[in-house]
């Protein structure tokens, strides 16, 4: 509570607090108030505002007392809590193979599809870092134009030789899709 009292030149507030102990503090301060110390200003024209507080241990204004746990309640807790935590690891196996028995398609399709991410990223950075090497990368162009220059020479400028390509392709088609494929 807060009481405001004027005295000639100050204003002094007064203001009362109440804290709460355990048990074992109650009984140490039983009895005990404090009060800081105030300095008036020598200039009595100034009206100064000094606050003044007052702790107060009597048994009739302490409040709520706060209990403490005793270590046999606090070892219980500890102990069912490892009793909970035993028992899921003990069905997490359970669990788990019941959960990917369920969903075992969409599992491994979302794998796949992580792993095939994660690999055009390392191919990525592999080509990348190769293309970083000096000459390297215009070695590789005067290769791969001369690879073409080759291809189209030996299977495309002549009839026999593309008849010759496309049964290769056909071979090809036959070995990977079985003898029975449809024509297209």
């Amino acid at each position: 509570m807060s009481k405001k009292e004027e005295i000639p030149g100050f204003a002094v507030r007064q203001q009362q607090v109440e804290i709460s102990f355990n048990k074992s503090l109650f009984k140490l301060f039983q009895g005990v108030t404090m009060e800081p110390e105030v300095k008036q200003d020598m200039n009595p024209e100034v009206v100064t505002e000094v606050e003044t507080t007052k702790v107060s241990l009597d048994g009739e204004d302490a409040g709520t007392i706060t209990q403490f746990t005793t270590t046999t309640e606090s070892e219980e807790q500890w102990r069912q809590f490892g009793e909970r935590v035993s028992a899921f690891l003990a069905d997490l196996p359970d669990y788990l193979s019941e959960f990917f028995g369920e969903y075992r398609r969409p599992i491994i399709t979302i794998g796949l599809i992580f792993g095939a991410i994660v690999f055009a990223k390392l191919a990525l950075a592999i080509l990348d870092s190769v293309n970083d090497i000096p000459l390297l990368a215009p070695t590789f162009e005067v290769i791969g134009l001369g690879y073409s220059a080759w291809f189209v020479y030996r299977y495309l400028l002549r009839a026999s030789n593309r008849k010759e390509l496309a049964e290769d392709f056909n071979s090809l088609k036959e070995q990977i899709l079985g003898k029975g494929s449809p024509k297209a």
